[in-house]
């Protein structure tokens, strides 16, 4: 049994981050990388990117929305109870080198997944802008955390109600327009994406994005994560999580990720009416 030692109600308790021990996890995981989380014996597997990883305390964190079944049984789970499997670290680390300025932006849990990878490049020596942004002021996670982990934080809202008032690529415009950026990372919703990523080929600037389709074993033998990238398939579990943002087929992505919505919301109805 991995422990949760930590839990918080993120985002009008929508949002819940779950710090679980996980020691040789832990040791290993670096910033980029997933696990493959289960509730119980007849959860389903979920694949998380990590938002944070201690090797002192042997610990990683995770943060997720509630939008079915299997995250309404993780959002029940209180601190001492634990998840009956943990697997990981899993996927390709993130690749983090000097270059010069990076863009980093990131939309609603995206933002968790950003958080380590920000951190790292500031690390690395280069300036980081980063921005993020939620639909509302509610919404919107980790602010205090990406800031200390920037140079340049700048937040949006949809609905203006709180920072910018508008989408994360008018900030993107804005930035681009105010000086040369070496290299951009977007992570969120696919939309968001590939918003960022049409802005940033026009600018010319490499961009890499966090893919998240639908996953089973996370080891590139079930071929449920497929994507399309650069018109060739790849395995979002072991060519990835991480992208050439410029080279992905958001459309085919969307549509796969859209593929059991229905299921998915009878299914999380069901366990609600249950009141399990």
């Amino acid at each position: 049994m991995f422990k949760i030692v930590r839990r918080q109600e993120m985002a009008k308790g929508t949002v819940i981050l779950n710090e679980i021990e996980a020691p040789l996890i832990a040791r290993k995981a670096k910033p980029g990388q997933f696990v493959i989380l289960k509730a119980n014996e007849e959860g389903e597997r979920i694949p998380l990117t990590m938002a944070e990883s201690d090797s002192q305390k042997g610990t990683i964190t995770v943060i997720y929305m509630v939008v079915g079944k299997s995250t309404a049984l993780f959002r029940d789970l209180k601190v001492g109870d634990g998840y009956q499997d943990v697997i990981g670290p899993l996927g390709r680390p993130t690749h983090v080198e000097k270059v010069g300025h990076v863009l980093c932006v990131g939309g609603g849990t995206g933002v968790a997944v950003l958080h380590p990878i920000t951190r790292a490049m500031k690390e690395a020596g280069n300036h980081v802008t980063c921005i993020i942004g939620a639909r509302n002021k509610e919404l919107l996670i980790l602010e205090e955390q990406m800031k200390a982990a920037s140079h340049d934080l700048r937040v949006c809202t949809d609905d203006g109600s709180y920072g910018h008032h508008g989408f994360v690529t008018d900030v993107v415009k804005q930035v681009l327009a105010q000086g040369p950026v070496q290299q951009a990372v977007a992570i969120g919703p696919v939309p968001m994406m590939k918003a960022v990523t049409t802005i940033t080929k026009a600018a010319n600037v490499p961009t890499l994005v966090s893919l998240n389709p639908i996953m089973i074993d996370g080891t590139g033998m079930c071929g449920g994560c497929r994507v399309t990238v650069g018109g060739k398939t790849k395995f979002a579990c072991v060519d990835g999580p991480e992208f050439d943002g410029h080279q992905v087929n958001f459309d085919e992505l969307n549509l796969r990720l859209k593929a059991y919505c229905a299921e998915e919301k009878n299914c999380y109805e069901g366990y609600c009416r249950l009141g399990q």
